[in-house]
């Protein structure tokens, strides 16, 4: 049995590619390792707010120093973070967003990215405090950004280098301390004669450990 911490950070539902293929990976998590509990976080409906100035200094602030607004601010990220660090396993629905990831997933990243917390700097550099999980990421985009993608030359080739969504994720992730990480990817999901395969072809290539 696994704990699993879900994120979805895609604004769309019916249509959207990432939300099927984290569900798909949920799925095969559940299969792998039954009974394992998954809590989901709908970054389209749980909205943690953009860094602002009572909760940046909360951050800097020992609890029992902190003001009523500071106590406030830093909830979001209290909790998450406590969440993260109960879980096993987590999955990030991550599509691609005008080369990167969606402003609600990086808002995410912005509150479990926490010195002292999450993360420490040492006479030897900067350690990560978040360890023992393994991070699985569901990827979409409507292009392609995959070098190991089939090669259509007019719509992928000026974009191959310009994905700034799981290799962000992998850097930040790896940074808190989460280095065991795995993407699996549906580019091309909105390209005629790839699109119709990319979905399924994503699913095919899931392995849990």
């Amino acid at each position: 049995m696994k704990k699993v911490l879900h994120i979805i950070s895609s604004p769309r539902t019916e249509g959207s590619v990432s939300r099927k293929l984290g569900n798909a990976v949920v799925d095969k998590i559940r299969e792998t390792h039954p009974g394992s509990v998954v809590k989901d976080y709908d970054l389209s409906k749980i909205l943690f707010p953009h860094m602002g100035e009572a909760l940046i200094s909360s951050f800097y602030t020992p609890e029992e120093n902190r003001t009523p607004e500071q106590t406030i601010a830093v909830k979001h990220s209290d909790d998450i973070i406590a969440e993260l660090q109960e879980s096993d396993i987590l999955v990030i629905d991550s599509p691609m967003y005008n080369f990167t990831i969606t402003s609600t997933l990086k808002t995410f990243l912005d509150h479990i990215t926490r010195p002292g917390v999450t993360f420490r700097y040492t006479e030897n550099g900067p350690e990560g405090l978040i360890k023992g999980k393994k991070v699985y990421i569901a990827f979409s985009s409507g292009w392609i950004y995959d070098e190991n993608a089939p090669v259509i030359p007019e719509f992928n080739m000026p974009y191959i280098k310009n994905d700034f969504n799981v290799p962000f994720l992998k850097v930040l992730l790896g940074f808190l301390g989460m280095t065991d990480v795995t993407a699996f990817r549906a580019d091309g999901a909105e390209l005629h004669g790839i699109k119709e395969t990319a979905y399924s072809n994503a699913v095919d290539s899931i392995l849990i450990a």
